[in-house]
């Protein structure tokens, strides 16, 4: 199984890691996605020229939650990454809903806003990012893990995210409880440490081009 990939974007580490949850080995293409030829050939599977960009037997998913989903489904020795009961799977659906439509979108706009536009985050980009993170904090305040009492996609998805902003050195310390959480969610994830090496390292490089 293929997956065109960059370390540096959260959706790809969200994909890298349920993968490694789940003891998956993928075919890895690592690709620069804004290089002209790179979106030609990624062109070819996914008309969006998007990663992560996952490809098996033919079979070509993109968005990093519907792989996620797929690779649960289909390679989770149990249920316990993406719950079948209704009422469980329904919070962590409305967390992943919550990482795609405000915590993710309020850190990359932040981030970007610093690194891309080399422009102070106005007023209502702080207000939002502090208000999702305000949000994760009482999700987290009221369990162990963002949907359920154990690990789920939900929390690899949302981890990603506040990862992005640990690139920054954004203070967390008014969010003991995401602070706490992030530690209990990177306990479970095989060679972590490893991981957030390379990404640490990689993602200094491309600052470093931009």
């Amino acid at each position: 199984m293929e997956l065109y990939f960059n370390i540096v974007s959260p959706p790809c580490q969200t994909v890298l890691l349920v993968g490694k949850k789940l003891g998956i080995t993928f075919d890895l293409k690592e690709v620069n996605p804004h290089l002209p030829e790179v979106r030609e050939e990624l062109r070819k599977y996914n008309p969006q020229h998007t990663i992560p960009t996952f490809i098996e037997d033919g079979h070509v998913i993109w968005e990093s939650y519907a792989i996620a989903i797929y690779l649960v489904e289909k390679y989770g020795k149990d249920d316990t990454l993406y719950p079948k009961d209704a009422k469980v799977r329904s919070v962590v659906n409305q967390r992943l809903f919550f990482d795609n439509g405000v915590m993710f979108r309020s850190a990359i706009e932040y981030v970007e806003c610093i690194l891309k536009k080399k422009l102070e985050p106005t007023d209502e980009m702080v207000q939002k990012l502090k208000k999702s993170l305000g949000l994760l904090e009482s999700f987290v305040q009221e369990r162990s893990f963002v949907a359920a009492d154990h690990l789920t996609i939900a929390d690899i998805c949302l981890l990603s995210s506040v990862t992005l902003l640990g690139g920054l050195k954004y203070d967390l310390e008014p969010y003991p409880s995401i602070r706490a959480w992030v530690g209990r969610v990177t306990a479970e994830l095989p060679d972590y440490a490893e991981f957030h090496k390379e990404l640490l390292e990689k993602s200094l490089e491309y600052i470093k081009t931009l």
